[in-house]
């Protein structure tokens, strides 16, 4: 790999992106576009971040192709993408220029005062919420995060400020190419231990990633979260600068009183033990509060003044993909939510059935990745318990092999529900009926897990739409 810091973005050339339409990859394309960078990219399907992209002057194949290749000068590839995919073939033949889609935002970051936030989850809310802390507090930051800020309606954005924020993605160790001038470490779970063995492994990767912290910056953590107290321990004693957020009486600053209910979620703070007054979002989730809070400390440690770090929450508008109301369809609420590890789907789940009051809670579940839904299957069953009605959709792991017992069949049969009230559905047409068997006026519907089932929500409007046009007429007849 290139090491990170080489190459600037007007280095690349005329780049071209291999599965340009997912979420991490669209948003790379947008901000090199916005640079003036030309971006081609390729897809097999339709994803909706595609037309922004055409309208920023990206060109988008609707199919892999050697020709594809034609006057490219970098090729950019992301961890979904197999060694022997037929670009990346080509792209060797010729001689290209070939980075991991963490090594061309790097060159993206050049020049500027980077904002890393990782963790195994809240990363994308959390990033979300530091931008708009700082463009309210006009400082212009550019910015790459794995959501669309729904008011913006933007996953990336190149800014004329000083700061870049950033997701900083652990599952393939790429976070480790990032040099940050503050890093963010929102919570440390068991995940990815196929590429980091155990807890330890994992533990030391985000030491590392906070060592890269530049002297002169500061580290973010927070401790309300076993697995990050022990990485912010190892840190301090290397003489980092470390700040800690959460409910833990020990904490720099401190939450208490925190409320959440269908209208959002609300909290107290203290910094140093002096206070703050009351920070709120406008979305529930005492999870979201707490991501807030390792906003709110950033941005009080950058100099911002918390008048204008509590305005900016409180008109924070939500990340599509993260709690996100799609439509009301026949007395139905429809959501999305991209959570796929237990912690953080268990935080959405029990956010939904608040929300939800006295109907029901029903999800479609696509289960993200064979080695998570199997090594932590019991405690995703345990989190789609809280449910009253499960469907769950076969697992979506791009490259690789589900060994006989594995996958959505046997993840179903590990939910405490009775058999009425869960159900596997492996093909995609059969959900949107299934769906309107079981729901009823008054319910919440989610869909949940993996990227692909962001696209489920439409299908379902339509599907109970439908159902409720029909319904009068064929009671008067």
């Amino acid at each position: 790999m290139i090491p990170a810091g080489v190459l600037a973005a007007e280095d690349l050339g005329r780049v071209h992106m291999i599965g340009v339409g997912g979420v991490g990859m669209s948003g790379l394309a947008r901000l090199l576009l916005t640079r003036g960078v030309p971006v081609s990219g390729s897809e097999l399907r339709e994803w909706p971040s595609l037309d922004s992209l055409r309208a920023l002057g990206g060109t988008v194949f609707m199919r892999h192709e050697p020709s594809n290749l034609d006057g490219v000068d970098t090729v950019v590839y992301s961890t979904a993408i197999p060694a022997d995919h037929l670009e990346l073939v080509e792209a060797r033949r010729r001689g290209l220029r070939i980075l991991h889609r963490s090594e061309a935002l790097a060159a993206a970051m050049t020049g500027r005062r980077t904002i890393a936030v990782a963790g195994t989850h809240g990363k994308t809310t959390t990033t979300s919420m530091v931008t708009l802390v700082l463009q309210q507090a006009g400082l212009a930051p550019s910015f790459v995060i794995g959501g669309e800020i729904s008011e913006v309606g933007s996953n990336a954005h190149h800014g004329t400020g000083e700061y870049f924020v950033a997701e900083a993605d652990e599952h393939d160790r790429t976070f480790l190419l990032y040099r940050p001038y503050v890093a963010i470490i929102t919570n440390v779970d068991a995940d990815h231990l196929n590429t980091y063995g155990d807890m330890a492994g994992l533990e030391d990767a985000f030491v590392e990633f906070g060592s890269l912290t530049d002297p002169d910056g500061f580290i973010i953590t927070c401790a309300d979260n076993d697995g990050v107290r022990h990485v912010a321990d190892r840190l301090r004693a290397m003489g980092r600068a470390v700040y800690t957020y959460g409910e833990a009486s020990d904490s720099d600053l401190s939450m208490s009183e925190v409320h959440s209910s269908a209208s959002g979620v609300r909290y107290l703070a203290t910094l140093d033990n002096e206070p703050l007054g009351e920070f709120s979002l406008p979305v529930p989730g005492r999870h979201l509060g707490l991501n807030s809070a390792a906003a709110v400390l950033t941005a009080l440690k950058l100099g911002i003044d918390p008048e204008v770090v509590a305005a900016a929450l409180a008109g924070h508008p939500g990340v599509r993909r993260r709690f996100e109301l799609k439509a009301i369809a026949g007395g139905v609420r429809v959501y999305d939510e991209y959570a796929y590890h237990p912690t953080s789907m268990t935080a959405a789940l029990h956010t939904l059935r608040e929300v939800a009051g006295e109907g029901r809670l029903i999800v479609v579940f696509q289960p993200y990745r064979v080695y998570r839904t199997r090594d932590l299957q019991t405690e995703i069953a345990t989190a789609l318990a809280i449910a009253d009605e499960v469907l769950v959709m076969e697992v979506f792991g791009p490259g690789e092999i589900r060994e006989p017992g594995e996958g959505g069949v046997a993840l179903t049969a590990a939910i405490d529900l009775p058999e009425e009230r869960k159900m596997f559905v492996p093909s995609w047409e059969d959900v949107p009926g299934e769906v309107v068997r079981r729901a009823r006026e008054g319910d919440v519907v989610v869909t949940m897990g993996a990227p692909p089932i962001s696209l489920m929500g439409e299908d379902l409007i339509e599907a109970l739409t439908q159902r409720s046009s029909y319904a009068p007429r064929h009671a008067k007849s």
